[in-house]
């Protein structure tokens, strides 16, 4: 009865962490949206685009970074879930001494590569080759410090503290709000101070989040450590995940190299203003996920596999219908968000925008079984097999394109990479958890969403066909859109536990909304 009472307190804090993670979000994606018409406007399409790739190539480094982010996360949680505060200080200063020795050698490697990437292949007006350059300096310095950042990030979430995450995270959109505007009464060059005014932000963040955690959390106290066994898992574990990394950077930035080479910063503009949509929408995935995947591990680590099969099921479901319904009116009405949104449309933007939002449905079923099979701990098979499906991503895309495709097509090798690695996850994971059922999982998730997508998108489509473009049809398309698969989603993607749940809930929302008034 415990565990079982402990299991439900679990559950009300996930859904009281995500409440408190999107009400942060809704601010933080109003600001970013709008902040990129302003900085897009400011700046110019080529401007933007080279901040697009330049600060995309410093962002290559992330691979060594996201593996090592992703060690610190799961160790911490781990260590949590055990209940050993000697082990949690000692896996914080383990993190602590790796990611500032990382820092180091990527502003090293950045100098050594980077420059002469910039000066030598980048595709830009040769006046804009010293602006680029300063713009490049600053992202790698903004890079380190978000490195070192990391461990007082992955604590703050181990511990599921979500409101501090939430007042820092608002803290920087009122800021980025603020760059945007400053940057049109810029001293000098636009590209350039906008760069130095996102350095200075992201070293402001970073000592927030240090501050904090000194204050409220124990094992956040930093001392050099030894400890060789741990250093060894941790390098293990984190060099297995650089090839899964490594391709989600190239899938990315990657390509953005590639576009830049056969079509200049005008496309890349473009592909930069859907990342931004893509970002935005992914978020409210990634925000769930970040409240669920502590529990994922936890559970793991104290042995408890039937709740944490619980939540891979649950969030791989909840997560595909979240991005279900923010994205299918972003790709219906496509051309008219894009259209007032913003000043200037780059060609290419709003195909960009339909095509990358269809790969983050199928992400969005992956990112549980990601979580859990880090959780494991053995990754090896795993990355080997995930991570050299997704690099297929770049090759796939500089073929296309030397043979002529059109810039769009890189999206379309994204999807079919992005569905066949989906499946590889699925079979893999029974590997390290046998009681997981890749077949049972398919049947009762993957099938499921798949009907409820295909069943809530035929109406939205023929409405869509059938009315003109204009601000009115616009917003009755998404309120009638959200009504049709918010009911297809109860009665046909939701057990019927979960739909009295949310009925309940939604019901108690009212009737508190309806005394207020």
């Amino acid at each position: 009865m415990s565990a079982i009472k402990e299991n439900t307190n679990n559950t009300k804090r996930i859904a009281k962490n995500t409440l408190v993670l999107y009400v942060r979000l809704l601010f933080l994606m109003l600001v970013t949206l709008y902040t990129s018409r302003v900085i897009l406007d400011a700046l110019g399409v080529e401007d933007y685009g080279i901040y697009n790739v330049v600060g995309g190539f410093v962002s290559m480094f992330a691979l060594i970074s996201a593996a090592l982010t992703s060690a610190c996360t799961r160790f911490l949680n781990f260590e949590l879930g055990k209940g050993d505060p000697e082990r949690q200080n000692i896996v914080f200063s383990t993190a602590v001494t790796i990611q500032w020795g990382l820092a180091i050698f990527v502003a090293i490697l950045s100098e050594a590569i980077g420059v002469w990437y910039v000066n030598n292949v980048m595709v830009l007006s040769p006046e804009r080759l010293t602006a680029a350059n300063w713009c490049f300096q600053f992202s790698v310095f903004n890079f380190c410090m978000n490195l070192i950042t990391v461990p007082y990030n992955a604590s703050i979430i181990a511990h599921e503290k979500m409101k501090a995450f939430a007042y820092i995270g608002l803290f920087q959109g009122l800021a980025q709000l603020g760059i945007s505007f400053l940057v049109y009464i810029e001293p000098f060059d636009r590209l350039v101070f906008y760069a130095l005014l996102l350095m200075i932000l992201q070293f402001l963040t970073r000592y927030m989040y240090q501050v904090y955690c000194r204050k409220h959390f124990e094992e956040c106290h930093y001392r050099f450590v030894l400890d060789k066994p741990l250093l060894k898992h941790m390098f293990s574990y984190s060099l297995w995940h650089l090839i899964g990394n490594g391709a989600a950077v190239l899938k990315n930035h990657g390509v953005n190299l590639v576009l830049n080479y056969f079509f200049g910063p005008a496309v890349n503009a473009a592909r930069g203003l859907a990342n931004q949509i893509d970002g935005a929408v992914n978020q409210f995935v990634g925000n769930f996920m970040l409240a669920m995947n502590p529990q994922i591990t936890q559970s793991y680590a104290k042995g408890d596999l039937k709740y944490m099969l619980n939540l891979i099921n649950k969030g791989s479901k909840f997560s595909f219908y979240l991005v279900l319904i923010l994205s299918l009116p972003i790709i219906i009405n496509a051309h008219f968000i894009i259209g007032i949104w913003l000043k200037q449309i780059p060609e290419y933007t709003v195909i960009f925008t339909q095509l990358t939002l269809i790969v983050m449905l199928f992400s969005a079923l992956s990112k549980p079984l990601i979580t859990a099979q880090n959780a494991t701990g053995n990754v090896r098979d795993y990355q080997l097999v995930v991570g050299g499906i997704n690099l297929l991503n770049l090759p796939g895309s500089f073929i296309c394109l030397y043979f002529g495709c059109n810039p769009q097509s890189v999206v379309v090798v994204a999807i079919i990479v992005e569905v066949i690695a989906f499946m590889a996850r699925v079979f893999m994971l029974p590997k390290t958890i046998p009681s997981f059922n890749p077949l049972t999982f398919l049947k009762n998730i993957g099938l499921k969403c798949l009907l409820v997508a295909g069943i809530a998108v035929i109406p939205a489509i023929i409405v869509d066909y059938y009315l003109p473009e204009n601000f009115f049809t616009f917003v009755f398309n998404v309120l009638f859109f959200m009504c049709i698969s918010s009911v297809v989603i109860l009665y046909l993607g939701c057990s019927y536990n979960e739909r009295t749940l949310i009925l309940s809930k939604v019901k108690g929302l009212s009737s508190k909304f309806l005394k207020q008034c």
